[in-house]
């Protein structure tokens, strides 16, 4: 990691995925690869050949990381989304507050 202009730059996994600056990455990369090693390790343990508990672990990472992967972007993409009413909400309440449309206001009328 070497700084140009004042700008670090992010460790990239495999030169392509910058994993300090794409959200959930890095968990996704961490629990990927202690699913591996839990994956690899039951595997073996449990028949002990060792090519096909080294695939067990590498299929125990990818599906590890996609699932966290996936998990993680789809919390953040609710929150994301979730944040964005309650913007839109608090905008017109400031936009509507003391008129005549303002919802808070209890309307008192003759029926």
């Amino acid at each position: 990691m070497t700084e140009e202009d004042g700008k670090t730059q992010g460790m990239k996994v495999l030169g392509i995925l910058d994993i300090h600056n794409t959200p959930c990455a890095r968990e996704a990369i961490l629990h990927g690869a202690a699913g591996s090693v839990a994956a690899g390790l039951l595997h073996f343990l449990a028949t002990s050949r060792v090519k096909r508990s080294f695939d067990v672990g590498v299929a125990g990472f990818m599906i590890t990381t996609l699932g966290s992967w996936f998990y993680c972007r789809y919390n953040n993409a609710k929150l994301r989304f979730q944040q964005r009413i309650i913007q839109e909400g608090l905008k017109n309440k400031v936009f509507y507050e003391g008129t005549d449309l303002d919802p808070t206001l209890k309307k008192t009328g003759d029926k």
